[in-house]
C-alpha cells in the first residue's frame, strides 16, 4: 500500500490546527503516536506548506508555555483524588 506522505502531513496539520489541542490529544484522536505526529508537523510540514507550519508552530509554542500550568493542575487533581479514597 502506497501512502501519500504529503497529503497525510497536511491532513494532520489541518486536524491539529482545527482542534487547537496538545500533540498528545490530537495524536490520540488520530490513533497515531505522538512522536509520529510531532515529526510530521515539525520536520515534514515546513517543506510542504510554510503557512500551515507557522500556524502549527504558534499552537506548539502556546502549548509549551502552558505546559507547566497543566502539569500543576494535573498534580493538584491527583492529590484531590487520593484524599477522597
Amino acid at each position: 500500500m502506497k501512502v501519500d506522505f504529503d497529503s497525510r502531513t497536511l491532513y494532520f496539520a489541518d486536524v491539529f490546527i482545527s482542534e487547537q489541542k496538545t500533540i498528545r490529544q490530537v495524536a490520540s484522536k488520530l490513533q497515531i503516536s505522538k512522536t509520529t505526529l510531532h515529526v510530521q508537523l515539525t520536520k515534514r510540514l515546513p517543506n510542504i506548506d510554510n503557512i500551515r507550519y507557522r500556524e502549527v508552530r504558534k499552537i506548539l509554542d502556546k502549548n509549551k508555555k502552558e505546559a507547566h500550568m497543566r502539569g500543576g493542575l494535573s498534580t493538584k487533581e491527583k492529590y484531590k483524588r487520593k484524599e477522597i479514597k
